[in-house]
């Protein structure tokens, strides 16, 4: 009996291991996503007033350092996207692919930070 309850209980108990390793995979990778794009986008606030065409380049290199810092194998083949709807506000939207324990699954992470643009008004003199 009870080499009976170890075939039929061993396969769930490795399902549960592997459930819960594909569960933190994803949760971590959706916070690598979510940091590089909060990051981009206050990169992107910064600079968009100064430098209007530049602060694309900027915040896209500050979201690939991010991700290379953070989690390289994690998040896979992101698409990083800069986000301008309004004069006043710009942002940064990512979706990545996040490795799978699972053959056959796919998952994937969307992470978008977005904001005004910061201005900066010098002192008049009097």
């Amino acid at each position: 009996m009870t080499a009976i309850e170890f075939v039929l209980l061993t396969p769930v108990l490795f399902f549960m291991i592997f459930a819960t390793v594909q569960f933190a995979l994803y949760f971590f990778a959706d916070h690598v996503a979510q940091a590089a794009a909060q990051a981009g986008a206050r990169k992107a606030r910064a600079m968009a007033d100064e430098q209007p065409g530049a602060w694309r380049g900027e915040a896209h290199d500050v979201v690939d350092s991010y991700i290379r810092q953070l989690g390289p194998q994690l998040v896979l083949s992101p698409e990083v996207t800069m986000l301008q709807p309004e004069q006043t506000t710009v942002g940064v939207e990512i979706t990545a692919k996040v490795p799978t324990v699972f053959p056959g699954l796919d998952f994937t992470v969307h992470a978008q930070s977005s904001g005004p643009v910061e201005r900066f008004v010098k002192e008049e003199q009097n």
